[in-house]
């Protein structure tokens, strides 16, 4: 059931010193108005850039109960103005923080509050190096402060277009004491970079490209961790790229960096980035100018929240973004927006009367919402729903919500489909919402929420193996990002038969096809190795090959999309993969893996039924078809062939691979296989005689074999009828035959004769209907009785 929500005022600012003044800062300003809070929540300080009054200033606001001296800067353009207000932890006492403010020439105030004394200058300090640098963008972590500043030519005519990447990206303690304020030394980040706004999450700093920068640079950005000084390198069109540990100063050149990598990031799409604020949860979230909300990991993984209903945002429009606790808030345009980050399910929409709203924290409150407006400081807050006693949780509506839409993308029905007619109609077979289930079980671990649980409990208990499976695959993917390059094998061979056996027991749609090709080109020994584990392939105590996989599992190698259904683009369907793995890493096996295939076939489906595999192409034929497409074709690719046909048992088959074995002449297995597959059916033993018979009268390679040969002669042939196939088959001769020849090549009737006596000796057809009717009890037949 969806939560209703309230909006509350807690403070109209007349607890606020110069209240007044703070209401007129707030709601005068010709352009947004940028506010900072003190980690007590007792100090606000406004930074307005221009007018009224006509000076830019920053001015600091504090709670009456907190008397003492304010604080108040302005500045007169074209003086270097003020880029950061920045709250820094004081290492002296626990908890307590200094403020800096940090001008755009590299000069920095830091500043202390005292109760009853007000805001005292611990000390000024110069931040850069160099005298000529401008900073363009800063942001602290803890104590230590990271900008990304200027570095201008030396010359004074020099080309701006050879000197783009003249920015530096730095980091700086800031150490205060009982003695005062000491700067630690320079930290390089990146130097000969473009320009950067850096932004700061508790552990990591986010380094995303000015909206003036070139087209290249501005198609990825950069994920900075200070305590392995590691470097990733991401794009939300790739997600995770690579990422590098920078030893040295050396490696810190952002060109160098990026010198290997320059045609795979050019092929990127331009970042789209309208507004950007970094979570609590130590993530990035960016606005496109669509209203697209994405948030970017730590680890150079994207994903997507959420989508604002206005659509494009005006450039110059302001986003407000913030996240309390598992809910992001967004205000954009007067309205506020509350969203579930885990699931990206809208949670509540507001419409304020508000122009400017600016987020505050909630001290104690970690999923409290505070919004500061000209009118004052206003909570928001979530109320019961009024049938408590039966709650129904959100997630519940959720997982009805994604429902419809995963039932109404292939319903070829054009009526909508609603949460109630999927509730009364009971077409709901509870669609994946692992995501969701699996972040409630991951809170649970840490806060138990008994009526959830019990709530859940049945679709928890039925989801439990896909939820552990689910959760090591994700834990393993982590593993494969972090990883050293030594043990990256290691888990990409897990990794990869995880994903493996996902796909098999999914639907096996062209998407998750072309997956699978992917996975298998990338990584041939990994795949074949999660193939075998998947189908349960071993050879038993005979040397036979068996499979133990479900007919689930054999269903998705057999089906799916086919080859003339998926299109020229190179992807192949997966029985196909699975058969170029077999020849590639263990071929011997592939004609016994066909066969097994086969006899899957003929028991889940009918005879040449279309919707089965073998009502299209035989499965033989699309293993032949593997085998010819092999880049290099070697000696055993004939005994392949000849393996792959006789496996199918199909007549034309055999026949195929009899004639091969002829042309290869090798006559002692071309007995073997017409012993064997004579007895398959009649009509196969007389194609088989007959085309023996046809090779026995043209040459003598088969005279040391006719005593084998002549058993394998149909009932159904006469004498006339195989002198008459021996006499179409006789070698021609350009000379006049002669009664004894010396070459000792030419068919004798010595060599007929046993076949012959053996077919004239043999009771025909027709005499074993007239044995049997001579042999009956009464001849003649009696008469029948007469009808009157």
């Amino acid at each position: 059931m969806k939560r209703a929500g309230t909006l509350r005022q807690i403070s109209d600012l007349s607890d606020f010193s110069r209240g007044h003044w703070l209401r007129e800062l707030l709601c005068c300003g010709e352009e947004p108005s940028h506010v900072q809070h003190s980690p007590d929540g007792q100090h606000l300080l406004v930074l307005q850039k221009k007018g009224p009054p006509s000076l830019p200033r920053m001015v600091a606001f504090q709670r009456h109960s907190i008397a003492g001296a304010d604080l108040e800067r302005s500045w007169q353009l074209p003086q270097p103005a003020l880029v950061g207000l920045l709250f820094l932890q004081s290492p002296v006492v626990l908890g307590s923080w200094v403020l800096a403010l940090v001008w755009e020439q590299g000069r920095t105030e830091i500043w202390h509050f005292v109760v009853s004394v007000g805001w005292q200058l611990l000390q000024t300090l110069e931040l850069c190096q160099g005298a000529r640098a401008r900073i363009v963008s800063v942001c602290s972590q803890g104590a230590s402060l990271v900008w990304c500043e200027e570095r201008p030519p030396l010359g004074a005519h020099s080309d701006i277009s050879k000197c783009a990447f003249r920015f530096c990206v730095c980091a700086r303690a800031v150490e205060v004491g009982e003695q005062g304020v000491r700067l630690g030394t320079v930290r390089i980040v990146l130097h000969n970079s473009p320009e950067y706004q850096v932004l700061a999450s508790p552990q990591h700093i986010f380094l995303l490209p000015a909206a003036a920068g070139f087209a290249t640079t501005s198609r990825f950005l950069l994920i900075w961790h200070p305590e392995t000084a590691k470097l990733t390198v991401t794009a939300p069109s790739a997600g995770f790229i690579h990422s590098k540990v920078l030893h040295s100063s050396s490696e810190s050149d952002f060109r160098k960096l990026l010198l290997s990598s320059v045609g795979l990031l050019s092929g990127f799409a331009p970042l789209d980035i309208h507004s950007s604020a970094v979570s609590n949860s130590g993530g990035l979230l960016l606005v496109s100018t669509k209203g697209a909300v994405n948030m970017v990991e730590p680890d150079g993984t994207h994903r997507h929240i959420f989508d604002l209903e206005r659509g494009s945002l005006a450039q110059g429009s302001p986003v407000r973004l913030k996240t309390f606790g598992s809910i992001l808030a967004c205000v954009v345009a007067g309205v506020l927006y509350l969203v579930d980050q885990n699931s990206g399910r809208l949670i509540e929409k507001e419409v304020l009367s508000m122009k400017e709203v600016h987020f505050l924290e909630s001290p104690g409150e970690e999923d409290g919402i505070q919004l500061l407006t000209h009118a004052g400081i206003y909570s928001f807050s979530f109320s019961k729903p009024e049938d408590s006693s039966r709650p129904e949780p959100c997630l519940v509506e959720m997982v009805f919500e994604e429902a419809c839409r995963y039932y109404q993308r292939r319903s070829l029905s054009s009526s909508k489909l609603t949460v109630e007619k999927l509730k009364k109609g009971g077409a709901f077979q509870a669609p994946v919402v692992l995501a969701a289930i699996l972040q409630h079980s991951l809170h649970q671990t840490q806060k138990p929420a008994q009526g959830l649980q019990d709530t859940y409990a049945k679709l928890l208990n039925t989801m439990s193996l896909e939820l552990q499976s689910y959760m090591s695959l994700e834990l393993l993917k982590t593993c494969v990002v972090c990883a050293p390059e030594s043990e990256v094998e290691s888990y990409c061979n897990e990794l990869v038969e995880q994903e493996v056996s996902r796909i098999l027991h999914s639907d096996m749609d062209k998407d998750n096809l072309a997956y699978l090709n992917s996975v298998f080109a990338s990584f041939p020994k990994a795949a074949w190795k999660a193939t075998r584990s998947c189908l349960q392939l071993q050879q038993n105590g005979d040397g036979l090959l068996v499979a133990r996989a479900t007919p689930e599992v054999w269903k998705k190698v057999l089906g799916g999309p086919q080859l003339e259904e998926v299109g020229q683009n190179g992807m192949v369907p997966l029985f196909e993969l699975i058969c170029a793995s077999f020849l590639r890493f263990k071929p011997k096996w592939l004609p016994s893996f066909v066969e097994l295939t086969q006899q899957y076939v003929s028991i889940s489906w009918a005879y040449s039924s279309k919707e089965g595999p073998e009502g299209r192409v035989p499965l033989y034929k699309r293993a032949l078809g593997v085998l010819a497409r092999k880049n290099k074709h070697s000696g055993g690719d004939d005994e392949m062939e000849l393996e792959l046909l006789l496996c199918s048992k199909r007549p034309k088959a055999v026949l195929q691979a009899l004639h091969l074995l002829i042309r290869l002449k090798r006559w002692q297995r071309v007995v073997e296989v017409a012993e064997k597959f004579s007895k398959l059916s009649p009509l196969l033993n007389k194609e088989i005689f007959t085309t023996l018979l046809a090779e026995f009268a043209q040459h003598r390679e088969l005279d040391p074999y006719l005593d084998r040969l002549w058993p394998l002669c149909p009932a159904e042939l006469t004498a006339s009828d195989i002198l008459t196939v021996v006499l179409q088959h006789l070698p021609c001769s350009q000379e006049d035959p002669v009664p004894f020849s010396s070459e000792g090549n030419q068919l004798t009737v010595g060599l007929l004769k046993p076949l012959l006596q053996r077919v004239v000796q043999r009771p025909s057809v027709q005499d074993e209907i007239y044995l049997d009717a001579l042999q009956s009890p009464t001849f003649p037949p009696p008469t029948p009785p007469r009808e009157h």
